[in-house]
């Protein structure tokens, strides 16, 4: 399978406590990638991501812009070309803050995207 995220529909992340979050989802099982769900989240400037925690981890790896990556009462600053692993049932929450889009995938098991 070969394509570009452009050709991928947009869904607003839909969480009172997300703010200017859209995600595609890039590849999943039906692709081929059993278990496994790959997607990539944009925050808009002063957009986040809730805050929250579950069960499984995720990978995650910035392609543009500035950002942080609240984990477990800590703040990561996150620059493109950074990467981070969110272990299982910490709480976590990205914030975009910089001026132009802040841009990153986020690998999950299957159970992650539901």
């Amino acid at each position: 399978m070969v394509s570009h995220e452009k050709n991928i529909e947009s869904i607003k992340i839909e969480n009172p406590q997300a703010k200017d979050a859209i995600m595609k989802v890039l590849i999943t099982p039906k692709d081929g990638w059993e278990g496994h769900v790959m997607r990539v989240v944009e925050l808009n400037e002063g957009g986040y991501s809730p805050r929250h925690k579950h069960d499984w981890p995720h990978i995650n790896y910035v392609i543009r812009g500035r950002g942080i990556l609240h984990i477990d009462g800590v703040d990561h600053k996150l620059i493109a070309g950074s990467f981070a692993y969110v272990p299982s049932n910490k709480i976590h929450q990205f914030k975009n803050i910089g001026e132009e889009k802040f841009v990153f995938m986020c690998i999950v098991p299957e159970e992650g995207h539901k």
